[in-house]
């Protein structure tokens, strides 16, 4: 395969798996899933207040902008994965791995690499960080167990960003691994010092030609949840009641608002189906990464 075929390879992935379905279960979650009672009720009302946020439209696109954001960049970062995964599928032969804390494992060089994906570089606490390491460890011994004699390599890959030093040395060597991040893993899981500028170019074209019916969705899911919002959160005096709103979020008793019920589309049963099939999916991956990690223990 010449490097022009393998782009269009990696550029027919990236639209298809990545910024395709991405575009959907975006549109799918303003339509199917988001309401006015869900995200009102995941945000914390101090803070809201703090902002001095004083009008309904001004705050159903703060709440909504913010929870879009923070499901955004775990979907995205799954697809993403998923590319990588693909990646090393064609060059070297690597495969979804059912081990804890790794999502693939490739041989290249005659070095056997387990690589656990991530998003950013800041992606978790002390407590993370360590179980990554045991399970590091845990994988080594149970990969030498089965049969592997060649060198067997931990790397923390993040999707984007920088590291400085990737090697992260421990005392214990077997938790020893390298942490590479942007560029760095890009090249990494490909040998292309390029490839993390080529991977915006799908992403940029598929994303202007979807972009105005999410733009469209959005402004009309907006909207109906801005005079929701007025009809329930509005005092006489057409301002935000916040006492109201705080009883909505933290009253020890329950809430006695009443929220007008969400319409349910064959649009969006189709999306409940295909959703509870990715999720006993993602239970059966769960089992079987618990089922190997008994084994390891």
């Amino acid at each position: 395969m010449t490097s022009d075929e393998r782009y269009q390879d990696y550029y027919k992935f990236l639209t298809e798996n990545v910024v395709t379905p991405f575009y959907y279960e975006r549109l799918m979650y303003l339509r199917c899933r988001m309401s006015l009672a869900g995200v009102l009720s995941s945000k914390n009302p101090y803070l809201l207040k703090a902002k001095n946020i004083s009008s309904p439209d001004e705050m159903v696109r703060s709440v909504v902008d913010a929870f879009l954001s923070s499901q955004e960049e775990t979907m995205f970062g799954n697809k993403l994965e998923a590319f990588a995964i693909h990646v090393s599928s064609v060059l070297y032969g690597g495969f979804k791995s059912e081990l804890p804390s790794v999502d693939l494992e490739f041989e290249r060089d005659g070095i056997y690499h387990i690589v656990g994906i991530k998003s950013g570089v800041n992606w978790g606490n002390s407590d993370q960080l360590n179980r990554m390491k045991d399970n590091f460890k845990a994988a080594r011994n149970f990969l030498r167990e089965r049969g592997m004699t060649k060198e067997i390599v931990a790397v923390n890959g993040c999707i984007y960003g920088r590291e400085a030093k990737p090697l992260k040395a421990n005392t214990d060597a077997e938790k020893s691994y390298y942490k590479y991040a942007g560029q760095d893993f890009w090249n990494f899981i490909s040998g292309d010092d390029n490839l993390y500028r080529e991977i915006i170019k799908p992403i940029d074209e598929e994303s202007r030609a979807r972009d105005e019916e999410f733009k469209r969705t959005y402004d009309g899911k907006v909207n109906g949840m801005v005079k929701e919002f007025g009809n329930i959160f509005l005092n006489e005096e057409n301002l935000i009641d916040w006492v109201k709103l705080v009883d909505y979020v933290s009253a020890r008793d329950k809430s006695f608002i009443e929220f007008p019920p969400a319409e349910i589309t064959d649009e969006c049963v189709e999306y409940f189906r295909k959703t509870e099939e990715n999720k006993k999916l993602l239970r059966q991956e769960k089992i079987k990464k618990e089922e190997i990690k008994s084994q390891m223990s």
